[in-house]
């Protein structure tokens, strides 16, 4: 009988204690998320059910949004993240991985897709855009003149045509342009009537001395009038008398001399300013009034697929083109750092917004199911929720031991 007493006063109440705090605690932990649905008797439905969290888990959701938002992700933080992720070696990297990778896209384009953008382009740029810019500038009274006077004073008053050169075009001249039966027939027209009699008239009324005899006496009439009629009725021994004249007089080799010393640099001062002005002034009026025109035309004459294919495979080869990626890359991240110093607040304040940071994460806390919110909790603070439990147990023995003082206590011995 007395061990029944020891045990109903000293045992059972710390034992009950413990156990009540231990299981009490370990209960209260998994009503947090248990049930995750609710449990209807009929058309009611139990309290307590769902569990705490999936029966809030949307405001619970908004709460942990705004908190992140109001105090973890602020416009400040989120700035210096994006000022350690956009450090210029980050960004030169990624560039030159980028302009890399589309280097290889190219090179891997088998359909010519990029050939068929730059020809797109280089035909929108000389069909359309290079003459309306052109009729655009053109207007302009200074207009290109900075560019002609540089190539007259470089290449048209340093032009000087080689012997080779001279020789050649003097050939040209004489046998294409001005041959034997060319100037028969200038001849011919020249020696009108009129043309005639003003020569003579000029010789009689000029001349003096010997000179004035001969004109007076014998005049120039009948030998000009015989010598058109010659031309006009001895066609092929005319021209082979001309083509002896210019043999005797040396006309082939004087051209070629002429030709090969002719240079602006020899002309007058007053006279290369002058043809320098006169040449601007020729040049931007035929671009003012044709150069529109013109541009269209050789643009509509160019295969520009053709040159985009050469222009794609050239650059494809190009140890200069690929050699340079490195310095784009470093080119366009300094531009990007320069840009996202003055305006990186700005753009973070506008990407906010954008990202909607706080609904991402309101969305990707509703849409996860209690279970697997209930298993995170409890790999992460799994260790804290025990001690939780177990800490219920040692309260309840706690309590149970002071229980028991408390009846040992108000039994009279």
């Amino acid at each position: 009988m007395l061990a029944w007493n020891v045990l109903l006063d000293w045992v059972l109440p710390p034992l009950g204690g413990a156990i009540i705090g231990y299981f009490t605690n370990d209960l209260a932990i998994n009503m947090l998320f248990r049930p995750y649905k609710p449990i209807f008797i009929g058309r009611y439905q139990l309290p307590l059910t769902p569990g705490l969290i999936p029966r809030n888990q949307e405001r619970l959701a908004k709460r942990v949004s705004d908190t992140i938002m109001g105090s973890l992700l602020t416009p400040e933080e989120l700035q210096r993240l994006a000022q350690k992720l956009l450090q210029k070696e980050r960004v030169e990297a990624a560039l030159r991985w980028l302009l890399t990778l589309a280097l290889k896209q190219v090179r891997a384009d088998k359909e010519q897709k990029t050939a068929r953008i730059l020809a797109n382009i280089l035909r929108d740029l000389f069909s359309e855009s290079l003459p309306r810019l052109l009729r655009t500038l053109s207007r302009r009274e200074d207009f290109l003149e900075a560019q002609i006077q540089q190539i007259f004073d470089q290449i048209l008053l340093e032009f000087r045509l080689s012997e080779l050169q001279s020789r050649q075009f003097t050939d040209w001249l004489l046998e294409s342009i001005l041959p034997p039966d060319t100037l028969r027939l200038a001849l011919v027209d020249f020696l009108t009537d009129r043309n005639i009699q003003v020569i003579d008239e000029g010789f009689r009324e000029k001349t003096s001395g010997t000179y004035w005899v001969v004109a007076n006496l014998f005049g120039v009439r009948n030998a000009l009038t015989r010598l058109r009629s010659f031309c006009l009725e001895e066609k092929e021994t005319a021209n082979t008398r001309l083509k002896e004249l210019l043999l005797s007089l040396e006309v082939r080799s004087r051209i070629k001399d002429w030709l090969h010393h002719l240079s602006l640099q020899n002309l007058p001062l007053s006279t290369v300013r002058q043809l320098r002005k006169t040449t601007g002034d020729v040049v931007r009026t035929y671009i003012r009034e044709s150069g529109e025109h013109f541009l269209k035309d050789f643009g509509q004459s160019i295969d520009w697929d053709n040159l985009a294919r050469v222009i794609i495979n050239r650059l494809q080869s190009s140890e200069t083109f690929t050699g340079s990626l490195g310095l784009v890359s470093e080119e366009l991240a300094l531009i990007l750092e320069r840009y996202l110093e003055a305006d990186l607040e700005k753009i973070v304040q506008q990407v906010i917004p954008i990202l909607s940071i706080d609904q991402v994460i309101v969305n990707r806390i509703t849409a996860t199911s209690p279970q697997d919110l209930e298993e995170a909790v409890q790999t992460l603070v799994k260790t804290e929720l025990q001690a939780i439990v177990n800490l219920g147990g040692v309260l309840g023995l706690l309590i149970g031991i002071l229980q028991s003082l408390f009846i040992y206590a108000s039994t009279p011995h």
